[in-house]
Formats: structure tokens, sequence, C-alpha cells
């Protein structure tokens, strides 16, 4: 493909011999705010699964869960030094600024990484800490390393990734997968492809410039906005799905189709300009944060309710 030679790692550049990183700088590694989001999904998880879970477990149990999701950070960060260098939105991460050398992120990744899943373990059960292994080896191996460079379609399959922190909250629990963390990991999986399409949307400059294979610099703004609009449109029955498995009430089932339709509603004008209307692309992205929390703050909420006996 054209775009390999232009993406193939500089591992030999590996920037400053000696750090110049404060605390800050190794926060930024573990990319807090995508953090923020695993830690959110995976606690819902945790707290709508059947049975009961020491709270001390279960903090500890989502402390390693954070720490796991901030290792596949530090890792994409590592190895995606030259990308970040030549983005705009990338260019000041500790790495391509200068403040932490690319051995010192490994390293960091590294032991976060085998600490992170050791102590669920050791807090929960190895099938919970088995997926957080699988879900870091993914992250930073499968989609890093492999399907961003490679193909348009990284983003739909590398969402895997992002998607499993649930079922490992459903899993620290139940010591088992059930149909229902399955669907509350369909519900991030689909959303993934028109949440990061649209920023596609908004970046596509940055992707070509580096190279990346990003969906709007491969088929083009139109086409992505078809993309964005067709999984939207699949968002909405799984998004709904939690009410027809009995993971929560009708209620729930309304509210969360009325968000999806809204995210729909959202991307129909990025569909008429041809993915070309940058505030139409904007909103979305900002649309799509919103959804995939109130989904889930709304699945908690009514859960909660429903154990009160609120609906019969």
């Amino acid at each position: 493909m054209a775009y390999v030679d232009k993406l193939e790692p500089t591992l030999d550049q590996e920037g400053p011999t000696v750090s110049a990183a404060d605390v800050g700088d190794y926060i930024a590694l573990l990319k807090p705010r995508v953090m923020s989001l695993v830690v959110f999904t995976a606690l819902v998880g945790l707290l709508v699964a059947p049975g009961g879970i020491n709270p001390v477990m279960a903090a500890i149990s989502i402390l390693a869960v954070a720490v796991g999701a901030g290792a596949s950070g530090a890792l994409n960060m590592w190895y995606d030094a030259d990308i970040d260098a030549g983005m705009a939105r990338t260019s000041e991460r500790p790495i391509p600024a200068g403040r932490v050398t690319r051995q010192e992120a490994l390293a960091f990744g590294i032991v976060l990484s085998v600490g992170s899943v050791a102590l669920l373990g050791l807090a929960a059960n190895w099938l919970a800490a088995g997926l957080l292994a699988f879900t870091i080896f993914f992250y930073a191996v499968i989609y890093t390393m492999i399907l961003k460079r490679w193909t348009p379609q990284n983003i739909v399959i590398g969402g895997a990734s992002g998607a499993l922190p649930p079922v490992i909250g459903w899993a620290v629990v139940t010591n088992s997968v059930g149909i229902e963390s399955l669907i509350l990991f369909g519900i991030i999986f689909l959303w993934t492809p028109p949440h990061f399409w649209a920023l596609g949307l908004l970046k596509a400059d940055d992707y070509r410039n580096v190279g990346v294979p990003m969906l709007p610099v491969t088929a083009g703004p139109a086409a992505t906005a078809r993309q964005i609009l067709a999984y939207s449109v699949l968002l909405v029955p799984i998004g709904a799905a939690p009410a027809f498995v009995g993971l929560a009430s009708p209620a729930f089932g309304i509210i969360a189709a009325a968000l999806g339709a809204v995210m729909v509603w959202r991307s129909i004008p990025v569909l008429r300009s041809g993915g070309r209307d940058r505030a139409a692309a904007g909103r979305l992205f900002g649309y799509s944060l919103l959804y995939l929390f109130l989904v889930f703050a709304v699945l908690l909420v009514d859960r909660g309710i429903s154990q009160l006996g609120w609906f019969g």
C-alpha cells in the first residue's frame, strides 16, 4: 500500500536520552480522557451485573482497569510517536515534544500492563484479568501496530478494544461473559466508527499528512458520511437492546432509542453535505460523546430503580 513506507515507525529516533518529564507528562501518557470513558463503562458493567461484590474489591478492580487503560495509552504513544509528531492535534504529547523518551514510555506501559492484570486477577478473578490483558494487547498490538497503519477499517476492528471494559466489569462480579455484557460491548462497538469518523472528517488533513489510512482519507468525506449514518442507524436498536434481555426496563429502551435517534439526526447534515460541513461533523462528534455517557448513565440509574422495585 502507498501508506506503508511513510508509516514505518522510526524506531531508531528515540528522542532525548535524558528525560525532562514531570508527573503531568506521565499522566498524559495514560490518555486520561480515554481512561475516564473506560473506567465509567467498566464501572457500569460491574454495577449492573447480577450478584454482589465486596466494595473494596470492586474499587480495586476498577483501579486495575484504569491502570490497564493507561498502560494501553502509554504503549500507543510509544509506538505512534512518529505519527504524533506530524499531527497538530498530537504534536505536543510528551514523546514528540521531547519531554519523555520512547524507552521510558515503553517501560512505563509494560510495567503498568503487567501490574494491572495481576492486580485484577488477585482482586477479582482470572477471567476478568484475561479480558483486561486481551484488551491491552488488542489496542497496543492489533490496533496500534497493525490496523491503524494498514487499513481504513482500523477504527471498526480496533473498536473491539474500547468496547470490552463493560464486559470486564461484568466478569469481575459474575466470573462469566453473558449476553447482557455482550450487548454493552455491541453498543460501544457500533458507536466507535461514527464517533471517530466524525473526528476524522475534522482532522482529515492531519491524517493525510502522516499517511494514516483513515476512511475520510482513503474513501473521501462523502463515503465516510454514508458509513457514519449507517452505523448510527444500527446504534438505535442495539442501544435499546438491554431492555429486551431483562437488563433494563422498557423506559430505558425508549430513552436509549430516542438518544440513538438524535445520533441519526445529527448524522444527516453530515451526509447531506457530503461530509464537508465541518460544523455538522463537529456537532456530531460532540453529541456522540454525550450519547455514550447518557446511555450508560441512564442504564445505571434504571438498574438502581429496578432493584428498588419501583417498576414492580
